[in-house]
């Protein structure tokens, strides 16, 4: 399998794009045939430079217009244009999906039919050239899975053929809300447009995920520039990469979450104020934190402190390693974990509800397991040991109907739910088919 990891830290667009497809070694002979078939032949000239910015290589790409007086076509005759050109047909259904959730998109906030849509929000010339070429490169590089980190759309306004418009542009926020594509912040940009409708509409048709990439081997990296000057390298990245072994990705009935270690190594800490620093940062979002004795240097005993966490926590939690504890630095290190599918529930017990954590594993059973901070409560409420609570409860499980297992193919609607408290083995498991 071809996997392709796309990063996109100042946005994205479809000659920046199209820029990394050729920084990756796609021929240009490649691009030009498609878009003859579709008759703009003699109609564009491509201007690929290598540049620098902010100190990093890559390519630039411009799509120069050769026409005297750019016609403006509906999307209806652009659609018929498409379907009926001598295209590969993989390349025909890649270009017509990506133009018409463009045409799509621009319809819907521009609240008019889709087949009155025009050339000019979704055929430009340029538009036109990115969009064939992008995917008739990732075709040629045989690219059957593409993940992509959320680019950052931008902020302020745009200037457009329907005026000002306010960013991020109106089509952008339509094609992620469609398709279900996370935008990150674009705080600490200036003003300005980062990612657009082309670039949007071509991610959104090719990822398969978004998110921080899996575990996997580089092979190749294309560098696509973009032309705006920024105070951070305007670029993008697209690897080529090889997939982890079988043994270290995850099987049918696990979950991939990556996960940031945050660690350091303390000794000028009481007992009371590693409790403090270990319940502020599960307060922040650590999934986990747990404590071991290290002999540290010169002889000096100490306590190593770590935190499990999602990556994008990682500025908030740092905050709290600086706030309440002594070090001068902290060690971080990203992880790959599995987890099970987990769906939380209450149970009605003769003694009083217990909350339940269920677990659905690979081969079908339902695992369910009561939190044992609400067993601890029960036992002292009744002046039972925790025992007897455990076993009522045990009895109350024998009886509970485990809950309806996902559709194949689609995700838990309420996983994942993360680590906590009743992380501990000390509450009351049961399996049920």
């Amino acid at each position: 399998m071809s996997l392709a990891l796309l990063d996109c830290p100042t946005g994205l667009a479809g000659n920046m794009l199209l820029a990394a497809l050729l920084d990756l070694g796609v021929p240009e002979a490649v691009l030009h045939p498609p878009l003859k078939a579709l008759g703009l032949a003699g109609r564009y000239r491509l201007v690929v430079e290598e540049r620098r910015s902010g100190g990093l290589r890559g390519l630039h790409l411009a799509v120069e217009s050769l026409e005297p007086d750019p016609p403006h076509r509906a999307w209806g005759e652009l659609r018929q244009r498409i379907a009926q050109a001598p295209l590969e047909p993989a390349l025909r259904q890649r270009v017509l999906a990506v133009f018409t959730l463009l045409a799509e998109a621009e319809a819907a906030v521009h609240g008019q039919p889709v087949e009155r849509v025009h050339f000019h929000e979704v055929g430009a010339l340029d538009a036109l050239v990115d969009v064939v070429g992008v995917c008739a490169g990732l075709l040629h590089l045989g690219v059957e899975e593409l993940l992509c980190t959320p680019p950052p759309a931008g902020h302020g306004s745009v200037a457009t053929a329907h005026g000002l418009l306010p960013l991020p542009a109106p089509a952008v926020l339509e094609i992620a809300r469609v398709r279900g594509m996370p935008l990150a912040s674009s705080e600490g940009f200036p003003a300005g447009e980062l990612t657009t409708p082309t670039g949007a509409a071509l991610v959104a048709c090719w990822a398969s995920g978004f998110g921080a990439h899996p575990a996997a081997v580089p092979l190749r990296i294309g560098v696509g520039l973009g032309s705006r000057p920024l105070d951070r390298p305007n670029l993008l990245r697209l690897t080529l990469a090889e997939p982890l072994p079988a043994g270290l990705r995850s099987t049918p009935g696990e979950v991939h979450e990556p996960l940031l270690v945050q660690q350091a190594q303390i000794d000028d800490a009481s007992a009371e104020d590693l409790a403090f620093l270990g319940e502020a940062l599960r307060q922040a979002g650590a999934v986990e934190v747990f404590s071991q004795p290290v002999l540290m240097k010169k002889g000096r005993l100490g306590t190593l402190v770590t935190a499990l966490l999602p990556p994008e926590l990682a500025p908030g939690l740092r905050q709290v390693w600086w706030r309440h504890s002594g070090s001068l630095g902290v060690r971080e290190n990203l992880q790959q974990r599995w987890i099970l599918p987990r769906r939380p529930a209450t149970l009605t017990t003769p003694l009083g509800p217990v909350r339940i954590k269920w677990a659905h594993l690979p081969e079908g059973r339902w695992r369910a397991k009561a939190e044992a901070d609400d067993l601890a409560a029960l036992a002292r409420r009744h002046g039972m040991a925790v025992g007897q609570v455990r076993a009522l409860v045990e009895e109350a499980l024998a009886g509970a109907a485990a809950p309806q297992p996902p559709e194949p193919g689609q995700p838990d609607p309420e996983l994942p739910v993360s680590g906590g408290s009743g992380s501990s083995d000390a509450g009351t498991r049961r399996s049920l088919p």
